[in-house]
């Protein structure tokens, strides 16, 4: 399935955040856990994920700090701020919101044929 580039772009935040909340993490790494998460239904790019980690870091809600695991490659770690705790605590209230209103606007739908998706939140 198809997912229009506004709604991946509406959800990246709260996405992000919500993992960083579980543990810290790199880039790669976050990338395979939205893919695994999602069911593959979200397939992002670098070109998605990198500018918005470091919208995320100017505005307080991650810190990055480089580290080179044991034989490993150098990488560049994000952890979840208090800062950006509450922010996602706020995009959790709000998309619940959206979530709601669709759920009864399909609900009303209803009567008219057309079958309402359930959304599960």
């Amino acid at each position: 399935m198809h997912i229009a580039k506004d709604l991946v772009a509406a959800s990246a935040t709260p996405l992000v955040l919500g993992i960083l909340a579980e543990e810290e993490s790199y880039g790669y790494a976050i990338l395979k856990e939205i893919s695994e998460r999602s069911g593959g239904r979200l397939e992002w790019t670098e070109g998605l994920l990198y500018p918005l980690l470091h919208r995320l870091e100017r505005l307080g809600h991650v810190e990055s700090t480089w580290r080179t695991p044991e034989g490993g490659r150098r990488r560049k770690y994000y952890a979840i701020t208090e800062d950006g705790r509450k922010e996602l605590a706020e995009q959790r209230r709000q998309w619940a919101a959206v979530t709601d209103a669709l759920q009864d606007v399909w609900k009303a739908t209803r009567s008219i044929g057309t079958p309402a998706p359930v959304l599960e939140g």
